[in-house]
């Protein structure tokens, strides 16, 4: 039988304390989310006349249905278009011990070397002589191409801890490569493939830079470009700004919560690959 002791009384002691420390910032933001323009006590005063007027506000006047409706299409997309591209080039990468595929390998680690800030100017002429300038359609594009390597890693690194017995065993019974990576391999790719899942559309749900660059000047916006629009040269409406956020996150909390177990399944099997 275990005895409590005080190595075990520390390390609950340090649990509790990041456990604080992680929910601290929780609670400033949905305090102020929920506290009327009048209150101006301190942020870290509980409210005493919580409302949920902010939520309304924020939705009219900053228009949160468009932005979360383009938001949720460019994530969609992009990230579906991230896994399969990613997921197809990774397999033949994993498996193939020819000197081409590690010189490939290198070739596309490259990109999560280079910052994509070094080719933010031709990539906007790019997409200005595209006609995509104002379009959702130039943000899916730019995350396809920027959230592939980081992507492919991750599968590489998994299928290469993965046997290759059913596979093998596929292609002996007449299945193609295609055939045996569709009905095979990918749906052991499952953990793998939740958690690029869950870390590509938190990238693409937050990013800011590149829809306030591409989408500039047009009726089009996002979620983070229209939060921003709160926040004024001299007035700020923090509790609407909070109240945003609260409403940003909702969604992309949701798809965590549901996927959870395969997030944890899927670092594990990385971890133990």
């Amino acid at each position: 039988m275990n005895r409590y002791r005080w190595r075990t009384f520390a390390l609950e002691f340090v649990m509790i304390a990041a456990a604080v420390v992680v929910a601290f910032p929780v609670y400033v933001l949905v305090n102020l989310a929920i506290r009327p323009a009048s209150d101006t006590s301190s942020p870290l005063r509980p409210t005493t006349r919580p409302t949920l007027d902010n939520f309304t506000e924020a939705w009219r006047e900053g228009a949160l249905g468009g932005a979360l409706t383009n938001s949720v299409i460019v994530t969609t997309v992009s990230v579906f278009i991230v896994l399969a591209v990613s997921s197809l080039a990774a397999y033949p990468l994993a498996r193939a011990t020819a000197k081409w595929s590690r010189g490939m390998f290198l070739l596309i680690m490259l990109g999560l070397v280079l910052p994509f800030q070094l080719a933010a100017l031709p990539l906007y002429q790019s997409m200005r002589d595209l006609g995509l300038l104002g379009s959702v359609w130039a943000l899916i594009l730019f995350y396809s191409g920027l959230q592939v390597p980081f992507t492919t890693f991750l599968y590489i690194g998994f299928m290469r801890a993965l046997p290759r017995d059913f596979e093998d065993a596929a292609l002996i019974d007449g299945a193609t490569s295609l055939q045996a990576f569709r009905y095979v391999l990918f749906p052991m790719l499952k953990p793998i493939t939740v958690t690029a899942l869950v870390l590509n559309a938190i990238s693409v749900w937050n990013d800011f830079f590149t829809p306030l660059l591409y989408l500039s000047g047009s009726d089009q916006q996002t979620v983070p470009v229209a939060i921003a629009g709160f926040v004024g040269q001299y007035v700020s409406e923090w509790n609407l700004i909070f109240a945003a956020l609260v409403i940003s996150i909702v969604p992309i909390l949701a798809v965590y919560f549901a996927l959870q177990r395969s997030i944890i399944n899927g670092f594990a099997g990385g971890l133990k690959g």
